[in-house]
């Protein structure tokens, strides 16, 4: 059974992570339910949505279906369960748009907010990871 993931960062369609999220992508996109904090961090830009729900902005992205090996691949893209690393989660998403849409569970990558020292912030907090954003990002180095 497939796992719905909300990507709001470098794993969505045409961003630089985005081979490994090899999901079937919903139409449209969606916004978290609650205000989030996103901020590009460190020297390397990286996106961080921090697990401080009720503070931030509601965060726009993208909702895929991903089977457990795409999991398994994006969790360790993510680097979960690394003192470093995300935190996959249940949060609540709706349809972003005009209308307001149904809320349903998806699973996402979540930052442990004492985990942001506030002098490595770069930008935000944001409401979207556009475009503009990746092409300051940096790969980790190998």
């Amino acid at each position: 059974m497939p796992t719905l993931v909300f990507v709001f960062g470098t794993l969505k369609q045409g961003f630089p992570n985005a081979a490994t999220n090899r999901g079937a992508r919903w139409p449209g996109n969606f916004r978290t339910e609650a205000a989030f904090p996103l901020f590009l961090v460190g020297e390397r830009h990286v996106p961080w949505l921090l697990n401080a729900p009720g503070t931030g902005l509601p965060v726009i992205g993208e909702v895929y279906a991903v089977d457990e090996a795409t999991l398994r691949d994006m969790d360790a893209l993510e680097r979960v369960g690394h003192p470093d690393g995300y935190v996959r989660q249940g949060i609540t998403v709706v349809p972003a748009g005009v209308e307001p849409g149904t809320p349903f569970r998806v699973q996402a990558y979540l930052k442990p907010a004492n985990t942001l020292a506030p002098q490595d912030i770069r930008l935000g907090p944001l409401a979207e990871y556009t475009l503009a954003h990746a092409a300051l990002y940096r790969r980790r180095e190998p």
